[in-house]
């Protein structure tokens, strides 16, 4: 099995990517595959509301003058897709909303394409605010039909300088927790992964 890890923070090996390998490390131990992709700081722009990607269909976004579609493939092959921001006035770095935008958008106009996959947001806070950074990545992940686990408490890490959160005993046991729940809960849905029922595109309609 496959977790992508994804840094929404401009800075490497800051705070944000300790959370994220914390995360990741008990999977490694379990014989997951782990990839950590850095996008803050990176060349990836907004959603411009083309809507290509409803015509074309072929699991790509129709801008290829950035680095999202690099991640969009990473995405698709993975069961777990843990995504992780610095707290910036109270929300997503810009980078990491630009990615939520394009790759839930994408997901949608190929028929779901990340429906049934574990979901995990990770948030850097200094002091406050991490809950709705929190929330705004969940928020794809839920209305893609994303299965989100649950941890110990939220999953925030607190500090301000490059690795304060190393002295955040209870961040870094939670991000361990998550972890291992993303192990049972991967583990348990990839059997059944074919039966989630299929997301209804924008403008369609279900008939009774």
């Amino acid at each position: 099995m496959k977790a992508l890890a994804v840094n929404g923070s401009p800075r490497k090996d800051g705070n944000t990517e300790i959370l994220l390998r914390n995360v990741l490390a008990p999977l490694e131990q379990t014989g997951w595959e782990t990839r950590l992709l850095q996008v803050g700081g990176g060349k990836v722009g907004g959603c411009i509301a083309c809507y290509k990607c409803f015509e074309n269909k072929d699991l790509r976004c129709a801008v290829t003058k950035d680095d999202c579609n690099d991640v969009l493939a990473e995405a698709w092959t993975a069961d777990a897709l843990i995504f992780g921001s610095p707290t910036y006035f109270t929300d997503v770095s810009a980078e990491m909303k630009a990615l939520l935008d394009r790759l839930g958008l994408v997901s949608l106009a190929n028929g779901g394409a990340l429906r049934g996959k574990v979901g995990a947001a990770v948030v850097a806070v200094r002091r406050g605010g991490g809950t709705h950074v929190f929330d705004t990545i969940n928020h794809m992940f839920l209305m893609s039909s994303m299965i989100v686990p649950g941890s110990s408490y939220w999953n925030l890490g607190f500090g301000l300088n490059k690795g304060d959160v190393l002295q955040d005993a209870e961040g870094l046991r939670n991000m361990r927790h998550l972890g291992q729940t993303i192990d049972w809960l991967g583990k348990a849905i990839k059997p059944h992964q074919a039966d989630f029922p299929l997301t209804v595109a924008l403008g369609e309609e279900t008939s009774e």
